[in-house]
């Protein structure tokens, strides 16, 4: 069973189906909200619903230009990816993280994941314009695992490279996603997510919105059903960080203040 699975078990056992999603929060069939903080590995970290792309997706849609040809939207998305990375990209389509990442490293050894606010509130920040390669889930939690590389205009690409052609509901979804989150960052900052470090901290070394768990690996399993039984949704996996809920009001995290974590007969201090 992968971790997410047993995410996703331990969910139903407690609260049954998730029948809804909005914002941060997710609606189970037993009338409990639960606040997500996993956000499906930063995909939703705009939120579920993926803010005006869903609309951008049904408009488009509705013309019915769903065929494997090129389209404004095309275009659209390879330049809302090139002022997100503030530089001139090409830009490759791949239908998982593997994939992408492969051809990242095929092009330049100088490649990176992507990490909205890793620019800014990391101790070493990131320049994205300088950045060769640049490999982006995109903030949108329903596209499966499309993944995006963006390769600098001036750097040679093996003939090998290929990626897929996405129809063009999904393009214009993808680039209102792009542009989505360029929005975002001019926003959201560290006032936003330090509002909850008086009980987050507890548990999580904080780096901007992203939580690195301070639990040992042995004892994170047993954390996540801790948070769970709090109505809390955490990152399952140990090297995929958490991430602190946007605009979400301080009391979702009661629970979780006044119920101590457990590890081997001990609270976390």
């Amino acid at each position: 069973m992968s971790q997410l699975d047993f995410l996703a078990d331990e969910i139903t056992k407690r609260y049954g189906s998730i029948k809804r999603a909005r914002g941060a929060f997710l609606y189970t069939a037993k009338g409990v909200r639960l606040t997500d903080m996993y956000e499906e590995a930063g995909r939703a970290i705009l939120g579920w619903g993926g803010c005006s792309a869903f609309t951008h997706f049904k408009n488009v849609l509705s013309r019915g230009i769903t065929g494997s040809f090129n389209t404004d939207f095309t275009y659209r998305m390879k330049k809302a990816v090139s002022e997100l990375l503030n530089s001139r990209r090409n830009l490759y389509v791949f239908l998982c993280k593997e994939d992408a990442v492969k051809a990242a490293a095929a092009c330049s050894s100088e490649w990176m994941l992507w990490k909205p606010w890793a620019d800014k509130s990391f101790v070493n920040p990131i320049v994205w314009s300088n950045v060769s390669c640049v490999v982006i889930e995109p903030p949108l939690p329903w596209v499966g695992n499309v993944t995006l590389l963006a390769i600098k205009e001036d750097v040679s690409v093996p003939d090998s490279i290929k990626g897929v052609r996405l129809p063009a509901p999904m393009e214009a979804a993808l680039a209102r996603s792009m542009y989505d989150m360029i929005a975002a960052i001019q926003v959201r900052e560290e006032k936003h997510w330090f509002l909850y470090d008086t009980v987050l901290t507890k548990y999580w070394t904080r780096k901007g919105p992203y939580l690195y768990p301070k639990v040992s690996m042995e004892d994170y399993n047993d954390f996540i059903l801790h948070c769970l039984d709090q109505e809390l949704v955490i990152s399952p996996d140990y090297d995929v960080p958490s991430i602190v809920p946007f605009g979400v009001d301080r009391g979702v995290f009661t629970k979780l203040k006044n119920r101590s974590f457990l590890c081997q007969n001990r609270e976390v201090r």
